[in-house]
Order: structure tokens, then sequence, then C-alpha cells
């Protein structure tokens, strides 16, 4: 288990001091898949780098397994860091050394044997799909090819949790998508507790068990992904969920509502029988929806008209048929 407790960071800076966390309470279940999002400059690379202590905080305890970090003398912290593996946006592998010798890198610093390292790296190599790769270097590699030995170097010392730090920003949609699935398979195969760091929702919709959303170094919202994404309570986390939403609130008129999609039937054709039974125009100011096996899954904004009679009636129905939904302001 993975525990925050009052945690903050400032640094030292020629303005003056620069406050990156503040007060930060989290836990973190073994097991568990948990996002932490936000928009750039929120605090969220450096909460993550706080909880293996790459970057000491100035207040608060990071506690592992019972164990502060923060207490540790230097011999310590590093036997601990093998249990806490990281990956980042940036790939970070050595170019001089072929992709077997890029995992075999931290079990080197740790003494292994070669032989056994090699074991090691072949294993990992076969998990993340690579074998066919094993002498190829960085340079003869894909984006998503060198997040793959990145993952596997992060495994090689077998840890027990896993932090990744924006770790998709820089692929595609089709590789992030087979990197997500990868991470999906290692916590579940292999039981890492992994720790995901993103300012995509889509990224924590698709992985995450549970979500911390972070604002301005503070933490505004924690809860399970479901309820947060159906039922958002603070601005930043509706701002994430719906970001291009918010070109909508100049729109005058009447009373606008959320429709969440969470797994309702793709072939119920929502809006036309709130239009068709209710009786009630609306229109449809945003939608982000996609169809996952025959089930639809998303968001889609609406607006009713300015007679409170008819927004009523359109509420009516909603509630009548089970919809989720929010009112705007």
């Amino acid at each position: 288990m993975i525990e925050l407790r009052g945690l903050s960071k400032t640094f030292a800076s020629a303005n003056g001091p620069i406050t990156a966390l503040k007060n930060i309470d989290l836990t973190i279940s073994d097991g568990e898949i948990f996002g932490i999002i936000g928009l750039s400059g929120a605090g969220k690379s450096t909460l993550v780098r706080c909880i293996n202590l790459l970057e000491r905080p100035t207040e608060g305890q990071v506690i592992i397994d019972g164990r502060d970090l923060t207490e540790m003398k230097q011999k310590e912290l590093l036997e601990m860091r093998r249990s806490i593996g990281m990956i980042f946006q940036g790939f970070n592998l050595l170019e001089q050394r072929n992709v077997t010798q890029n995992i075999c890198y931290p079990l080197e610093i740790a003494r292994v044997p070669k032989k056994q390292a090699v074991e090691r790296a072949e294993e990992l190599l076969e998990l993340v799909g690579l074998t066919d790769r094993r002498k190829s270097y960085p340079s003869q590699l894909s984006g998503g090819q060198k997040q793959r030995v990145a993952i596997a170097r992060a495994l090689a010392t077998k840890p027990k949790y896993l932090l990744c730090d924006e770790a998709t920003s820089a692929l595609d949609p089709a590789t992030t998508q087979s990197i997500l699935e990868l991470l999906k398979e290692i916590n579940r195969s292999m039981g890492v507790t992994i720790v995901v760091i993103t300012h995509e929702m889509k990224v924590i919709d698709k992985i995450c068990d549970k979500v911390a959303v972070i604002d301005s170094s503070e933490i505004a919202e924690v809860g399970e992904v479901n309820r947060v994404f159906t039922a958002p309570k603070s601005q930043i986390a509706r701002e994430l969920v719906m970001p291009n939403a918010q070109s909508t609130k100049h729109i005058s008129g009447g009373e606008k509502l959320r429709l969440v999609f969470n797994g309702e039937s793709s072939y119920l054709p929502v809006v036309s029988n709130l239009i068709m039974e209710s009786q009630v125009p609306v229109n449809i100011l945003f939608a982000d929806t996609r169809d996952i096996d025959g089930h639809a899954h998303g968001q889609m904004l609406l607006q009713l008209p300015d007679d409170p009679r008819q927004a009523e009636r359109a509420f009516s129905w909603l509630d009548a048929n089970g919809i989720t939904y929010s009112r705007e302001e």
C-alpha cells in the first residue's frame, strides 16, 4: 500500500518559492490501477516523483508497505526503489545499448549475475511482445516499441509498484491502446500495483480503478473512476471529463444537461426517444460517445427549451427511464 500524508513540495526560484504540491493525502491500495489526472502544471508529475523520492517532499510522509521513505537512509532507500518501477513519456532508453542490454541495466546495478539477468530479460521480452527485437537498438524501434522496452526494463527487478508518468502522451491512438492493454495485463497477471499519471481522461477511463484529480497543486477530487466520470463534483473534473464542452458556455437559452452513457446498449436511441416521447425538442451542443462491444460509453451535452414546463417533462422522462444525467450550469 502507498500512503501519502500531508505531502507538500516547494521549489526555490529567483522570484521566490513555488508551491508544486500542497497537503496531499492519498491512499493507493495493493492491486489497484490508480490514476492521477490534471492539467499541465497542476503538480501531477512532481507528485509521482515524490512517491519514490526522486523528488524529496518539503513536508509530509511517503509510506510504502508501512515504511516511511522520508526517514530512510540512502542505502535503505535504494533497496526500496527496486520494488518501485517507473516509466516515462520520453522512454529514457540508453541509445548505445540494444534492447536486451537496456532491460538488463537495472539488474546490473543490482549486481544480478549476467546469465540470470539475460534470462529475466527474455521473459520480459516475451511479455511485451518484442522477442524478435532483442538485438535491436532504440534508434531502430518505433515509439510504441521503445515504450514496451521501457516497461520491460521497469519490471526487470520484479517491482511491486509501477509508476507511469505520461507513458502514452507521445504515442498515437492505436499504440496508446496497445500500451494500455499491456499495462492492464501486467496488473492482472503479475499483481503489480500501477499508478498512472496523465492529462487525458480517456486513459483513466480505459484502465484505472480509482482516480485522483489534482488542480493547482491540491487534490480536488478522489473516487472510483465510474463515479468521477459520471458525476464529477469539482469544476476541474468536469472540464477534464468534457474538455470540448467548455466552448458551449457562452450559448444562451434553456437549461443544459449532461447525459452519461456508461454501458447502455448502442441500439437504444435515447435522444430520439426523449424528443418523441416527451415532446421536447433538444439541441445537441456536444457529444463524445463510442461503441464498445455494442454498448455506448461517453458523454453528451444537451440544451433544453427555455420553457420550464418543457424542461420539466424532459427531466421526468429521463428519471422514469433510468437515464444517468446531471444539470449543468
